[in-house]
């Protein structure tokens, strides 16, 4: 367990993780999200795991496990990117699995990593690009505290000829 909230816990990735990481990387449902546009082959993901001992100040990132305290069953993941000490800034992305969405999960997620970057990596912001028509998470992320900073103006090509913006919110300590 690395941080514990009332309802799920965050967690490194393990081994064991593999499969739930093969299907959440293949599945092409969140590939517009993630900006993902090629599958990831078991060897690849493995590797990363191999990898994902290293610090974060070495890979400029992190990928936690969201877990349920009372089962331990991985309902998600929090993604720490763009790690940049310097400027105190890191981004943050998170995906919760269909079957536990609209559950509070993800907000409890976001405040426990929030703890984490502001008390132990102690960045000054956290920030997020949001598609404009993903209003789920701009609800979530809003929730959270985080607040529009701005937007890139067709920024996304979602089919041919066609873009969406994608808005920047960020939270500052």
């Amino acid at each position: 367990m690395f941080i514990n909230a009332e309802h799920i816990f965050l967690r490194a990735v393990e081994k064991q993780d593999l499969e739930t990481l093969y299907e959440c990387e293949n599945n092409t449902g969140v590939w517009k999200i993630s900006n993902t546009q090629t599958p990831f082959s078991k060897y690849v993901l493995e590797q990363y795991l191999e990898s994902s001992h290293r610090d974060i100040y070495t890979n400029k990132q992190l990928r936690l496990m969201i877990c349920l305290n009372y089962s331990n069953e991985c309902v998600g993941t929090i993604d720490l990117f763009e790690f940049d000490p310097a400027h105190a800034r890191i981004g943050v992305g998170i995906l919760v699995f269909e079957q536990f969405r609209h559950k509070g999960f993800a907000l409890e997620a976001l405040n426990c990593l929030k703890q984490y970057v502001f008390n132990i990596l102690l960045v000054n912001q956290l920030f997020c690009n949001i598609s404009s028509s993903n209003s789920e998470s701009i609800n979530l992320f809003e929730k959270a505290g985080f607040e529009k900073s701005g937007v890139k103006k067709q920024w996304n090509k979602v089919a041919v000829n066609a873009f969406e913006d994608e808005l920047m919110y960020q939270l500052i300590r």
